[in-house]
C-alpha cells in the first residue's frame, strides 16, 4: 500500500485546521451553504457530514478493507444513540459515565455478535447480521421495556448534559466534538490498516484460503476488524446523539446500513479518505438537495424537468448511478485514474513510439 505524498498530508494538516477555525469564519459559500460558515445551521450540517464521513470509513473498515459484507452495521450506531440516550435520561447518568457504559455495551455486543455471525461467510454472513440488526430494530419499536420511546424515540435530558453542549448557541462545541471524532476514527483506521493485522484483513478480502495456508487464522482477524469497526461505529453515535439531542428509530434500520454501503462505493472502497469523503458528500447532498429542488428556479422549469428535479432522492440516486457505471472506483478512484494517465503521458514522452533503443534506456 502506498504512502500518502507529502502534498497530501499538507492538504489533510490545512483541512483540518480550516474546520477547526470554521466557527470563526463568518464567510458566506453561495449555492453552497445557506448562510456563513459560523452560523448554527451550517456547522449542524458540517457536523453531520463529519459523523457521517467518519462512520462510513469505519463500514469501509469491513467491507472494503476485509472482505465483509454486513447488513448490520447500524446496530451498533444505534446503541451508542440509545444507550447514550437511556443512560442519561432513564438512569440519570451524567455525560462521561454514560460514555464509558455505552462503549462497554458497544464492545461487549460487538464481541458477542460478532462470534457468531463468524462462523459463517459470505451471504449467509449478511443474512445473519441482518437479523440481528433487525431483531434491535424491533426492540427499539416495540420498548418492551419502556426505555427506547417507541417510533417516537426519546429526547436526552439536556439538563444533566455540560452545558457547553446545550444550546443552539453553543453549536460550535458539539461540532469540535465531531470534527475530534473524525480525526480519531481517521487515525486509527490509517494505523490499523497499516498495521499487521490490516495487511492480513486485506490478504483475507482477497484470498482467505490462502491465508489459511499461511498458517493464520482467518476468523480472529475478522472478528478483530469486526469489534473495531463496531465499538467506532458505537462512539460516533454518541457524538451523534449529542448533535441531535436526542434518539429515534430511523439508526436501527436495515436502509441505514444500506446508506453506508452507498456512501463507501461513492467513495472507494478500500481507501481511506475516499470513504470519508464519501460519506460528507452523501450526506451534504441528501441535506441540501431538499431546499435545492423546492427553489423557484427549479419549480419555473418545464414540467418535464422540474417533475423528477424536485425529487432530492431521484437526483442522488441518479448521480450514483452514473458514478458506478462510469467509475466503479468512486470518487478515489478519480484520482488513481488521473495519476495513472499522468504517469502514462510521461512514458509516451520518454519512450517515442518504436524506439527501442529508448525504451532499453528506461529500462
Amino acid at each position: 500500500m502506498t504512502q500518502r505524498s507529502p502534498i497530501g498530508r499538507i492538504v489533510a494538516v490545512v483541512l483540518v485546521v480550516l474546520l477547526v477555525a470554521a466557527p470563526f469564519i463568518p464567510v458566506t459559500i453561495p449555492v453552497v451553504f445557506s448562510g456563513p460558515l459560523n452560523s448554527p445551521g451550517v456547522l449542524n450540517l458540517l457536523a453531520l457530514m463529519l459523523i457521517f464521513g467518519a462512520l462510513a470509513l469505519t463500514y469501509d473498515l469491513l467491507f472494503g478493507f476485509t472482505g465483509l459484507l454486513s447488513f448490520g452495521h447500524a446496530l451498533y450506531f444505534a446503541v451508542g444513540v440509545y444507550m447514550t440516550t437511556i443512560a442519561v435520561t432513564h438512569w440519570g447518568f451524567t455525560l462521561l459515565p454514560a460514555i464509558a457504559v455505552t462503549l462497554v455495551v458497544g464492545l461487549v455486543l460487538a464481541t458477542a455478535l460478532g462470534a457468531v455471525c463468524l462462523r459463517v461467510g459470505d451471504i449467509a454472513f449478511a443474512m445473519v447480521t441482518l437479523a440481528f440488526a433487525q431483531a434491535g430494530a424491533i426492540f427499539v419499536l416495540r420498548d418492551p421495556l419502556r426505555i427506547t420511546g417507541g417510533e417516537e424515540g426519546t429526547p436526552l435530558a439536556f439538563r444533566r448534559l455540560p452545558e457547553i453542549f446545550v444550546g443552539v448557541v453553543n453549536t460550535r462545541y458539539v461540532y469540535w466534538v465531531a470534527l475530534a471524532f473524525a480525526v480519531l476514527v481517521y487515525a486509527v483506521a490509517r494505523w490499523v490498516v497499516h498495521s499487521r493485522a490490516g495487511r492480513v484483513w486485506q490478504a483475507i478480502r482477497e484470498n482467505e484460503q490462502r491465508v489459511e495456508v499461511l498458517g493464520l487464522r482467518p476468523y480472529s482477524f475478522k472478528l478483530l476488524s469486526f469489534v473495531v469497526a463496531s465499538v467506532l461505529a458505537t462512539l460516533g453515535g454518541i457524538v451523534y446523539v449529542l448533535l441531535l439531542g436526542g434518539a429515534s428509530p430511523g439508526v436501527t434500520t436495515a436502509t441505514f446500513t444500506l446508506t453506508l454501503l452507498v456512501m463507501v462505493v461513492l467513495g472507494g472502497t478500500g481507501t481511506l479518505w475516499g470513504a470519508v469523503l464519501g460519506g460528507a458528500l452523501y450526506t451534504y447532498l441528501n441535506q441540501r438537495l431538499v431546499s435545492l429542488a423546492g427553489a423557484q428556479t427549479v419549480q419555473d422549469l418545464p414540467d418535464v424537468l422540474s417533475t423528477p428535479l424536485s425529487e432530492p432522492l431521484f437526483i442522488l440516486g441518479t448521480l450514483f448511478v452514473l458514478l458506478v457505471v462510469f467509475f466503479p472506483g468512486g470518487i478515489a478512484g478519480l484520482r488513481d485514474a488521473a495519476v495513472g494517465q499522468r504517469a502514462a503521458g510521461l512514458v509516451r514522452r520518454l519512450v517515442p513510439s518504436g524506439g527501442s533503443g529508448a525504451e532499453e534506456e528506461v529500462r
